[in-house]
């Protein structure tokens, strides 16, 4: 369920919503994912980064089901301060196996609607550790 969110409050509600967005990452079940998905963004929201982009409910899931098989075993933590002010939320995340340094860590700019979900993101890697 959502809530209202206005400019006046998004700071408090900043690690809830980069929370949601960080669960929906992680869910490897389709339909939680999916549930999470709705959750967390409106339907029409957009997704972009310096390798992918995607848009909607059914872009975001293939999306993520995606960047899930290709990083098999890892997850998304989240790094950092959460913060946001007007409509916006900014927060930063670590993509690792449990224990293991993180092979990539980001920051992602989010637009929150109303409704307190995600219209779009927009992301940023700072820090890119693939294994060989």
């Amino acid at each position: 369920m959502t809530s209202t969110v206005s400019a006046t409050n998004i700071a408090n509600e900043a690690a809830s919503i980069a929370s949601r967005y960080i669960a929906a990452w992680n869910e490897p079940d389709a339909a939680r994912r999916r549930a999470l998905i709705t959750t967390a963004f409106t339907p029409e929201a957009s997704y972009v980064d310096p390798m992918m982009s995607n848009a909607g409910h059914d872009g975001l899931d293939a999306m993520i089901g995606a960047v899930q098989q290709q990083f098999a075993g890892l997850r998304f933590k989240l790094h950092g301060k959460q913060d946001g002010h007007n409509d916006v939320v900014r927060f930063s995340w670590a993509l690792a196996a449990d224990g293991a340094e993180p092979v990539a860590i980001g920051t992602d700019i989010a637009v929150v609607a109303a409704d307190g979900r995600i219209s779009s993101v927009t992301g940023f890697l700072d820090a890119m550790n693939l294994p060989v």
